[in-house]
């Protein structure tokens, strides 16, 4: 597979959509980003590599740092994970209010804001020194140690954060949440900030992709039936209330973000990360989507 000349195709392709969306405005930060913007690249298993546009060019990952969170949650806790948060898709917002109070405060899984949450209250209860360690195991499963956190983009979302403040109360009312509220949003929204490029989430995620090579980056550690069942979180929750869609037009497990990223792999094949800042209503990249939707149905392969 000439995997450049079909990134090159896929790009010219989606040119008309690229006016359709807007960027996450209700993070004051995330509204200063330029949104005529896209980049992708593509890792494969194999060190195949190729990249259209802006593909080194960093943005905040949101959302698609839960993955990290997840990998790092699952590490120290193992099953007993599944005590604090659920797996099922959630089929309303990612951050609702509303599912989380039916269900007693009990997270529908670790992608939803309020499973994150929960997420960032363990690592707070588990690392000795949190924030710098979940940038170091970011650092070390993309390889590239310039990765940091953007404070700028991390004050913005506490400072205009109400929701998440809500959900993290309803949480600590339910006790589902140990720590200091203050202290575990604080965490929450620094691990949001991370900035990275579409070549090095990309990578990042090739660790997800091929489950046969031993996972182990900075002392966090998981098996090959862990990865795969991250997999398989990715596939029916990655997308929130879009999870389905996604499913039917692209078949493979992802994660995306608000800042407009989308990581996405097909297991023993390949590991894509696409990023445009204009989102549609459910809070996904409009380019993003259809990049990997053409990806997929050009290549004739998926999970499915």
């Amino acid at each position: 597979m000439d995997y450049q000349q079909l990134l090159e195709s896929i790009y010219q392709e989606i040119l008309p959509y690229a006016k359709e969306g807007h960027q996450a405005d209700y993070i004051p930060e995330l509204a200063k980003v330029n949104p005529d913007q896209f980049g992708m690249f593509i890792h494969t298993i194999y060190g195949e590599t190729a990249s259209v546009e802006q593909a080194d060019t960093r943005f905040s990952i949101q959302s698609i740092s839960k993955v990290f969170a997840l990998a790092m949650c699952l590490s120290i806790k193992g099953d007993e994970l599944w005590k604090r948060v659920g797996r099922e898709p959630s089929g309303t917002a990612f951050n609702s209010l509303v599912q989380l109070e039916i269900e007693k405060g009990v997270p529908r899984n670790p992608f939803v804001n309020a499973g994150a949450i929960v997420m960032a209250d363990i690592l707070l209860s588990h690392l000795a020194d949190p924030e710098a360690d979940f940038l170091r195991f970011v650092r070390a499963v993309s390889g590239e140690e310039s990765i940091d956190y953007n404070l700028n983009v991390a004050i913005s979302e506490r400072e205009y954060g109400y929701l998440n403040a809500a959900i993290a109360n309803l949480l600590k009312y339910h006790g589902t949440i140990e720590n200091d509220i203050e202290s575990v949003l604080h965490f929450y929204f620094l691990m949001c900030s991370v900035e990275m490029s579409c070549r090095e989430l990309s990578l990042a995620f090739l660790a997800f992709a091929n489950h046969r090579r031993k996972f182990d980056y900075a002392g966090i550690t998981l098996t090959a039936s862990q990865v795969k069942r991250i997999n398989a979180i990715m596939q029916t929750c990655g997308f929130y209330d879009e999870a389905g869609e996604f499913a039917y037009f692209v078949g493979l497990p992802g994660k995306s973000g608000v800042g407009g990223g989308i990581v996405a792999i097909h297991p023993l094949h390949y590991s894509v990360a696409v990023w445009s800042p204009r989102l549609n209503s459910k809070g996904n990249s409009v380019m993003g989507m259809k990049a990997l939707e053409l990806l997929t149905t050009e290549t004739k392969e998926s999970i499915f």
